[in-house]
């Protein structure tokens, strides 16, 4: 039984942009989808988050990106459909959709051990963006019932990169900022991490 949500502001218009390779990805049912997963970008702008993606890493000619992506001003951008599998959480994406959130994260200093904080706050017009997407995908994905941060599911540490000795969380997003009380009592979704 679907949960009843109160009447938010309309979908944004979402902006189909693909990625080059999206056509490469592996395909799935509607019905597969079971999750979201919220990432930041950790980039400075759209821009280079683009660029990033853009970036061929695989033996497919695939590389690593999410399915939608909203900037500050709330713009949605839609880079890979959800009827495909990207790569944008190691282990979990065959039943996921991936959310990627303009924010710089830690940017440019992503594992080194002086530089973990993530202080950037997410804008209103970003998060009711995201909140009308995901409202959105609860409509569009018969099986869509749970949410996830990156953090939650990739846990795994690495060595600093400043000194090897220490040890950082390989990914922190979408960090301590998001409004995760918020977000989980206007979708109704369930939020869940790795076994």
């Amino acid at each position: 039984m679907r949960t009843m949500l109160p009447d938010l502001p309309p979908l944004p218009e979402i902006d189909y942009r693909p990625l080059p390779y999206e056509a490469r990805l592996g395909t799935r049912p509607r019905e597969a989808i079971t999750r979201v997963v919220i990432h930041c970008t950790e980039t400075p702008d759209l821009a280079s988050a683009r660029r990033f993606g853009e970036k061929v890493l695989y033996d497919s000619g695939t590389g690593n990106s999410g399915h939608y992506y909203i900037d500050r001003d709330g713009r949605v951008l839609l880079y890979v459909r959800p009827e495909r599998i990207a790569h944008h959480v190691s282990g979990h994406n065959a039943d996921s959709v991936g959310i990627e959130l303009v924010n710089r994260g830690r940017y440019p200093h992503w594992l080194d051990s002086r530089h973990q904080a993530m202080t950037e706050p997410y804008p209103e017009a970003q998060i009711q963006a995201l909140i009308a997407l995901l409202r959105h995908l609860r409509h569009e994905l018969p099986n869509l019932r749970h949410i996830a941060g990156h953090e939650d599911l990739d846990t795994r540490t690495v060595p600093a990169s400043d000194d090897p000795s220490k040890t950082v969380p390989r990914k922190r997003d979408p960090g301590p900022l998001f409004p995760w009380e918020r977000v989980l009592r206007e979708t109704g979704l369930v939020r869940i991490v790795a076994d």
